[in-house]
């Protein structure tokens, strides 16, 4: 699929793993609506060129068909790219030093990462599926998910953040069976170890002992490698219903 002429909707595009996309499809001529918490969005310049910022939440369906209508208010630039990004991670273990886990904050992880997918996927698609194909084969669009290598190996603590990765991935194959009539494909990238806002407060140490663990290269991956990930699973045109480890051939100790 050509990204020249299409609009795309970008969730987490405030920052991290989502900002990178989103400016990267900005540059290459993409329509970006970017879909982030308000607070998020304030912390930034909300003037890169190609970018209109959305507030909301990925768990309101409201906010989301708000964010889909701005990306569908130009037909010149249909939407036919949804990237989610946006994602939590806070650590628990199923029983602690002080008790078993909270129900509350797994069910927020759960919420986000894997509700919050699913409620922009399921609303994206219909307005994806309102379009007109862009090739012979009926394509009309691509849907990209975010899991995690934790999906796969969960670290002692991550059970929330595993359980909601996991879905991710399992959607995988169904979500692009489910939607193969209306031409939209639907792919996931597992990433390994990124270096994103959420490491900038570790300490240098720790950070290069996780850069260590990485086989190769041996450093933490930059959120622009994710991003150029996403433009070439939207360009490819034959993956689909893949989910695309993003490591480093990093397989997570249990600690």
């Amino acid at each position: 699929m050509e990204l020249t002429g299409i609009t795309a909707l970008v969730t987490g595009a405030a920052s991290g793993l989502g900002g990178a996309t989103a400016g990267l499809l900005a540059e290459r001529g993409v329509r970006v609506i970017g879909l982030d918490l308000a607070p998020a969005i304030e912390r930034i310049d909300q003037a890169r060129t190609g970018i209109t910022y959305v507030a909301g939440d990925v768990t309101d369906t409201a906010a989301v068909a708000g964010a889909i209508e701005r990306a569908t208010d130009t037909p010149q630039a249909p939407l036919r790219l949804v990237v989610n990004c946006a994602g939590v991670g806070w650590a628990g273990r199923v029983l602690s030093k002080n008790g078993p886990h909270d129900l509350d904050l797994f069910r927020t992880v759960v919420g986000v990462n894997l509700v919050g997918t699913f409620n922009v996927m399921r609303l994206a698609a219909e307005a994806i599926a309102a379009t007109e194909p862009v090739d012979p084969s009926g394509q009309r669009g691509v849907v990209v998910n975010t899991a995690s290598v934790a999906a796969f190996e969960g670290q002692i603590g991550q059970i929330a953040y595993s359980a909601s990765k996991g879905g991710v991935h399992a959607m995988t194959v169904p979500a692009a069976r489910d939607l193969a009539q209306w031409g939209i494909r639907v792919n996931t990238i597992a990433p390994g170890i990124v270096d994103t806002p959420m490491l900038a407060g570790v300490a240098a140490e720790f950070r290069q002992n996780l850069a260590a663990e990485v086989p190769f290269p041996r450093r933490l991956a930059d959120p622009r490698e994710y991003a150029l990930l996403v433009t070439m699973i939207a360009e490819h045109d034959y993956l689909n219903g893949e989910t695309i480890r993003m490591d480093g051939a990093l397989r997570m100790a249990p600690r």
